[in-house]
C-alpha cells in the first residue's frame, strides 16, 4: 500500500485562483461551495457587531472569510470569522493569520456543517485556539466552546431572543434580532 501524500502550504498556495474554497486539514485538500445568501448575511451581520466592537476598544482585529489561517505547515483553514487579541497581534502578517486566532467562529451551512462540527473542530483543538463560535442559522443560536485541557468544553450560548453577551467578549451585548435580522 502507497503512502498518503500530505499538502504542504506551498502546494497550497500552488492552486488556482478559481474561486473555490480550499482549506488543508492535516495534509489532505478540502473543497468546499461558495456559501448560500442566509450564511453570508449572518456573517456579515455578525462580523460587523464583532469589529465595530473589538475597533472602538482596541481589542485587536476582527477579519473575515476568505483569509488564510496558517496553524502548521499541513493545516491552513479560512474560518468564517476570526478575532485575534492585541497581544497575539503579531500572529498577523500580510499572507496571513500564521498560528491559532483568540477566536473562531464557522457558520453552518448544509455543504459544511459535517466538516466545521467533525475535522475543523478537532483541528482548532490541536491548534490551540482557545474559543470557537458555532453558529447555527437554521436554529438561531450560537455555542461558545472553550479550550481548556486540550479538549473543547461548553462556555456560553446565545439562543432565543435575549441579547446576552459570550467569551471572549464580556462586555459585548449580542443582539439575537442584529444577527439573524
Amino acid at each position: 500500500m502507497a503512502a498518503k501524500t500530505l499538502l504542504t502550504y506551498a502546494d497550497y498556495a500552488a492552486l488556482p485562483d478559481d474561486g473555490r474554497r480550499y482549506e488543508l486539514h492535516a495534509g489532505e485538500l478540502s473543497v468546499t461551495p461558495a456559501p448560500n445568501t442566509r450564511h453570508q448575511r449572518v456573517s456579515l451581520n455578525l462580523a460587523t457587531l464583532l469589529h465595530v466592537h473589538v475597533k472602538s476598544r482596541g481589542l485587536g482585529e476582527v477579519l473575515v472569510a476568505p483569509v488564510d489561517c496558517i496553524l502548521s505547515n499541513i493545516t491552513v483553514v479560512q474560518p468564517d470569522i476570526l478575532f485575534v487579541a492585541r497581544e497575539r497581534m503579531s500572529i498577523v502578517s500580510e499572507r496571513a493569520v500564521e498560528g491559532a486566532p483568540t477566536l473562531v467562529v464557522e457558520i453552518l451551512s448544509p455543504p459544511t456543517t459535517g466538516v466545521d462540527l467533525g475535522r475543523k473542530r478537532a483541528l482548532y483543538a490541536d491548534h490551540g485556539v482557545p474559543c470557537y463560535w458555532i453558529v447555527d442559522p437554521e436554529a438561531r443560536r450560537i455555542e461558545v466552546l472553550s479550550l481548556a485541557g486540550g479538549g473543547w468544553q461548553p462556555a456560553g450560548e446565545l439562543a432565543g431572543t435575549a441579547p446576552r453577551p459570550l467569551p471572549p467578549f464580556p462586555d459585548l451585548l449580542l443582539d439575537p434580532a442584529d444577527i439573524w435580522a
